[in-house]
C-alpha cells in the first residue's frame, strides 16, 4: 500500500501578513512531520487553522498528522472536510487518496475502493491510486470470502445445535416414556400384589371363621335348653295321653 500524501506549500506570494502567518505555521508543521514529530506537527497545523479557519492545506495536513498517530476517525473526518470544500481537483484527488488509505487501516475495504475510484476520476494518471485500488479490491475480496466462510460456519453451528437440541429432546421424550412405562408396570405389579394379598387375606379369614366354633351367649344357651325341655315335656304328655286313650278303648278279657 502506497503511503499517504502531504500537501506542500509551493506558492510563495504573500498577499498579506495574515495569510503569511498560517502558511508559516503549515511549513513549520511540515518540517516537524518529516522528522516524525507528529504531535508537534499537529500543534502547528491547529495553530494555522486558528489563524485561518477552513484553510484547506492546514486541514489536509492535520489529517495526515492524525493518521500517523493512528487516530483514524479524526483523520477521516478532516479529509472529508477537504473534499466537501471548494478546493482544486488536485487537492480533492489527494484527499480521496488519503481517505482511501485511512479507511483501509480500519479494514473498511469497500470504502477504500470507493475512495480510490473517486481519486482516479479526478486524477486518472495517479499510479499510486491505481496500485492502492487493486490492493483494496484484493483485501475486500478476502474479507468477503472470510465473511462468507464465517456465515457458513455460523449456519452450520446453528444447524448442529438445532440437531443436538432435537436429539436431546427426543432422548428426553424416550426416557420419559420409558420411565412412565416402568412406573405403570410397577403400579400394575403392586396392584396385582395387593389383590393377591387381599385374596389370601380373605381366604385365611374364611378358613379361620370355618375352623372357629360359633360362640353363643349364656342367655341364648339357656333359652335353647328351656325350649328343648319344653319340647320333651310336651312330647311326654302327648305320649301319656295316647296311652291313656288306648287303655280306655281296650275290652276286658275277663269273663264275668
Amino acid at each position: 500500500m502506497r503511503t499517504i500524501l502531504i500537501l506542500i506549500i509551493t506558492t510563495l506570494t504573500i498577499t498579506s501578513g495574515y495569510s503569511q502567518q498560517e502558511k508559516k505555521r503549515v511549513r513549520k508543521g511540515n518540517s516537524e512531520y518529516k522528522e516524525g514529530k507528529y504531535q508537534d506537527a499537529e500543534k502547528e497545523y491547529r495553530k494555522a487553522l486558528m489563524e485561518k479557519p477552513g484553510y484547506a492545506k492546514g486541514t489536509f495536513n492535520l489529517g495526515d498528522a492524525m493518521y500517523e498517530q493512528k487516530n483514524y476517525e479524526e483523520s477521516k473526518k478532516l479529509f472529508s472536510e477537504v473534499i466537501e470544500r471548494k478546493t482544486t481537483r488536485e487537492e480533492k484527488a489527494a484527499a480521496y487518496y488519503n481517505l482511501g488509505n485511512t479507511t483501509m487501516k480500519e479494514n473498511k475495504f469497500q470504502e477504500s475502493v470507493d475512495a480510490f475510484k473517486n481519486s482516479l476520476r479526478l486524477n486518472p494518471t495517479d499510479k499510486n491510486a491505481k496500485y492502492n485500488l487493486e490492493y483494496a479490491r484484493k483485501k475486500l475480496k478476502q474479507q468477503q470470502q472470510q465473511q462468507q466462510q464465517q456465515d457458513q460456519n455460523k449456519d452450520q453451528d446453528k444447524k448442529d445445535q438445532e440437531n443436538k437440541d432435537q436429539n436431546k429432546d427426543k432422548d428426553k421424550k424416550d426416557q420419559d416414556k420409558k420411565d412412565q412405562e416402568n412406573k405403570d408396570d410397577q403400579n400394575k405389579d403392586k396392584q396385582d400384589q395387593d389383590k393377591n394379598n387381599q385374596d389370601k387375606g380373605d381366604q385365611k379369614k374364611d378358613q379361620k371363621q370355618q375352623q372357629k366354633p360359633q360362640q353363643i351367649s349364656k342367655q341364648d344357651a339357656q333359652r335353647m335348653l328351656d325350649a328343648l325341655q319344653n319340647d320333651e315335656k310336651k312330647t311326654l304328655q302327648k305320649l301319656q295321653k295316647q296311652k291313656a286313650k288306648a287303655a280306655k278303648g281296650r275290652k276286658s278279657d275277663i269273663d264275668w
